[in-house]
């Protein structure tokens, strides 16, 4: 027994659905219609998915701007920390727009007085710890520093073992054979 009515259906629930997604559609630019516009950003600039953003507050003078102690203290802290859009890059290794103002709230705290160690808690606190190149040698990260370190142990232990066989294995043979020839 077929269902005659079920191409029917089909079709009711297509129209349906492109019903619904055209009232989706209307209301998204009805909403877009209502909403400022925003500049645009120059074709040479590059790309920003809009997922993450830093807000950057432009608090530097000139003279903090040209600072080489405050320029080298910055290099050191984006040296620490991750970028979260380029892979296993620091923000001062990377290009993208994130890492750029990312480094622009590091000189600027670190203009205010706060320390270095104040600079990566904030950035820690606002994206975790992962946002640290190498992360912190407490709890579970641990294992992290220690699990090389035994594989290295682990591992001259193992060769002094073979070879210490090895040369205990090879007088004995050398001297058989040397009685063997002797009869």
């Amino acid at each position: 027994m077929t269902n005659v009515h079920s191409p029917k259906r089909a079709v009711r629930s297509l129209a349906a659905v492109f019903s619904l997604a055209a009232a989706i559609s209307l209301a998204a630019s009805a909403a877009a219609a209502q909403a400022p516009a925003l500049p645009g950003a120059p074709a040479s600039a590059p790309q920003d998915s809009g997922a993450l953003r830093v807000q950057v507050q432009g608090t530097l003078t000139d003279a903090q701007k040209n600072d080489a102690t405050l320029e080298s203290a910055t290099k050191s802290v984006a040296s620490q920390l991750r970028c979260p859009v380029c892979q296993g890059l620091s923000i001062q290794d990377s290009p993208s727009e994130l890492s750029q103002q990312m480094r622009t709230v590091v000189k600027e705290q670190l203009a205010a007085g706060k320390s270095q160690e104040q600079v990566k808690d904030y950035f820690i606190s606002k994206y975790g710890e992962w946002i640290l190149l190498e992360p912190q040698a407490h709890g579970f990260n641990v294992l992290i520093y220690a699990i090389p370190a035994l594989l290295v142990v682990g591992g001259a232990i193992f060769i002094v073992f073979i070879v210490k066989k090895w040369t205990a294995a090879g007088p004995v043979a050398a001297g058989a054979e040397v009685n063997a020839d002797d009869d």
